[in-house]
């Protein structure tokens, strides 16, 4: 039906300012919506503002006497439409220049209408193209997705005043816009940076030799000791270049020898997008991508290229002992190593994955939740639950909760020929025991990261590898004191992989270096404090003479400190003559700074900020320690999004590829660091 004549809501000024204050007489204090300027007036005196954005705000003083002139006119007024319900109750008005039919069938504005659209400067108008390519960012989307059809009668409804932006513009100037407003952020973060270490993570498909991705992550400290990560690139691979692209970005970046170490996996070619998961467990894994996952784990895929050098053999010499392993890659190696070895365990994981699929369809979810919503495990949707767990440490969190509850569970899904057996469950509970510690391990170093993930949110969360170490003496323990009647060979397997793999950390001088240099655990886990001690000052001894030659980037100068107040009492005079002279304070060795920072009880205060405090009573070991924590012990950003958008990055799929994709992951890997 239709509703009586109105008008549109006069035109003010005050519609491009917030109005932060507003006192006694009509006195208010406000902030431009554009710069952020506080002006001060009365509401009944405008000219402050209309002057500033006279001066400041070009475009949107034009837009705003454009307004004036359409309200004078008498433009806008307009017999309004009120859409109604079945029921007959309105639901919302709209002016007759908003029609229904517009465009795809949707509402939207006519040919000529009496809609006004926004400038293409007015604050509106920016702001929804930037929500329109933050969505396209965080969902790894196609450009061209703002062409089509449906998409634009969304936008037309849920704002008839604003124009779509065509696919050319976001694609070439507004999201490239985007990327060198992140590079000369990063840059300037880097060139006052304290200590710096990277990490290299390569994506390749097995079934596209030319089709992968590398990428090159900063792990920094700033002079106030805050601790950051930043995507320096994202790369297409291009043949057997990655040492050459890797060295063009710390270039680029002015990182060239500042890097204290690199993390990386020891064989390059092999995929870091594939998960470690429990063998036919992820019922919506295809038969394909479960027998690719285990042919990874196998070492399926070639280090190295018909007639070129092998990857590791090349990486291994270039980059030497500033090569570190990920920590939280080696946890899973562990683990994928042990699951290959018991063949058993396949058919029992693979009947407690179709059993867990079936609930979650048959079950309504208000009762599911009861069972497997909980802290540490956030499955969201229920029916589609299975399609969010991509890591052994999220499907072992399902698996126990699922054994803690299958009497319930049978009970709510009703009698089947998918109910686990006494022999399976016993076997399942045997296997959770078992990887119990790894997965609390796992979440130490990486849970708050998967989480991440998983809400699109990144943080500056460093974990440093002075946890490693202590991880690596938990687990060890732990398996020493366990067994597995029913699955010997799990126990074997995952001990042999463990000291293969970890047991190295516990003579690593950097790891004893790291994890003491950590004041919550200084010395407190050696079994042989003194050889540990020998080590530390062999190996600081080593650091703190390397530092003085550290090279910095020609651009930087190292702040000048302020100037101290100076006390009376530290000028001479004759009246304090009889006073005694302050001896003159010495500096302490690397030897004594350490003999007291090891007497000192470990606290649980966080690294980064003992060590801005302690820095001037320790400054020999400051030195060593910023370099140490840049170490992260995790995975990057770049690799959980590259397991995320696996799926976009397999032509074979038949799924379009986004074009330039590295773009899109680059800023999406530095989203925080642009849109927070």
């Amino acid at each position: 039906m239709f509703a009586p004549m109105a008008s549109i809501s006069k035109v003010s000024i005050l519609d491009y300012f917030n109005i932060v204050f507003e006192g006694e007489n009509g006195k208010i204090e406000s902030n431009c919506k554009a710069c952020g300027t506080r002006i001060q007036a009365k509401r009944s005196v405008t000219s402050n503002f209309v002057t500033h954005l006279k001066r400041k705000h070009q475009a949107m003083y034009d837009d705003f006497v454009k307004r004036k002139d359409m309200k004078r006119e008498g433009y806008p007024s307009a017999p309004m439409h009120t859409l109604t319900t079945n029921g007959g109750n309105a639901r919302f008005t709209l002016p007759v220049g908003v029609g229904v039919g517009a465009g795809a069938g949707g509402i939207g504005v006519r040919e000529g209408g009496g809609v006004s659209k926004f400038d293409k400067h007015d604050p509106r108008q920016v702001l929804i193209s930037e929500a329109i390519a933050k969505m396209i960012v965080r969902d790894l989307q196609p450009v061209s997705m703002v062409e089509n059809c449906g998409f634009r009668v969304l936008l037309q409804l849920l704002e008839p005043r604003y124009t779509p932006d065509p696919q050319y513009y976001i694609q070439n100037q507004l999201l490239p816009a985007y990327t060198y407003q992140a590079q000369v952020t990063i840059r300037q973060a880097l060139a006052s940076a304290h200590a710096l270490s990277l990490s290299l993570d390569v994506w390749r498909a097995s079934s596209a030799a030319t089709l992968g991705y590398l990428g090159v992550t900063c792990h920094f400290l700033s002079l106030e000791w805050q601790m950051s990560s930043a995507l320096l690139a994202c790369l297409p691979l291009s043949g057997n270049r990655i040492l050459s692209d890797f060295e063009e970005v710390c270039h680029s970046h002015g990182v060239t020898g500042r890097a204290f170490r690199v993390v990386s996996d020891p064989l390059l070619a092999t995929t870091t997008v594939k998960p470690c998961c429990l063998p036919g467990f992820c019922q919506e894994e295809d038969e394909e991508d479960d027998a690719e996952r285990w042919n990874v784990a196998a070492g399926g895929i070639s280090n190295g290229h018909a007639g070129e050098e092998p990857w590791e053999d090349s990486w291994e010499r270039d980059l030497g002992v500033r090569r570190v392993d990920c920590f939280s890659r080696l946890l899973s190696h562990c683990v994928r190593e042990a699951l290959r070895s018991c063949t058993q365990l396949s058919s029992v994981l693979a009947k407690a994955g179709r059993f867990y699929s079936y609930i979650t369809t048959v079950v309504p979810p208000e009762k599911l939740s009861q069972v497997f919503d909980g802290p540490g495990l956030e499955i969201g949707a229920l029916g589609n639950a299975s399609l969010l767990i991509r890591d052994w440490a999220a499907q072992l969190k399902v698996l126990r909760r699922l054994l803690e509850s299958v009497e319930v569970l049978e009970e709510m899904s009703g009698p089947g020929e998918m109910v686990l057996g006494v022999t399976e469950t016993a076997l399942l509970r045997e296997l959770t025991d078992t990887l119990e510690p790894f997965m609390e391990a796992w979440d130490m170093v990486c849970g708050e990261r998967q989480a991440e993930t998983q809400t699109d949110t990144q943080t500056d969360r460093h974990v440093s590898i002075s946890l490693a170490l202590p991880c690596v003496l938990g687990l060890r323990k732990h398996l020493s004191e366990t067994s597995t009647p029913n699955c010997p060979s799990l126990m074997a397997s995952l001990s042999q992989a463990a000291e293969r793999r970890l047991a190295p950390i516990l003579e690593d001088p950097l790891y004893i270096t790291a994890t003491t240099l950590d004041p919550q655990f200084k010395l407190t886990w050696s079994s042989d404090p003194e050889w540990h001690r020998q080590v530390l000052v062999k190996e600081l001894s080593k650091y703190s003479a390397d530092s003085n030659t550290e090279q910095l980037p020609h651009s930087y100068t190292s702040p000048a400190p302020a100037p101290s107040p100076v006390s009376p009492l530290a000028r001479p005079c004759k009246l304090f003559s009889f006073i005694k002279q302050r001896p003159v304070t010495q500096a302490k060795s690397l030897e004594q700074e350490l003999a007291i920072y090891l007497r000192e009880e470990p606290t649980d205060e966080e690294a980064c900020h003992y060590w801005r405090r302690k820095a001037i009573d320790f400054p020999l070991l400051a030195q060593v320690a910023k370099r140490a924590l840049t170490i992260p012990a995790c995975s990057t950003v770049v690799e959980s999004i590259f397991s995320k958008a696996q799926r976009c990055l397999r032509p074979e799929r038949g799924r379009l590829l986004p074009k330039n994709l590295e773009t899109l992951i680059y800023l999406k890997a530095n989203y925080r660091l642009l849109w927070t």
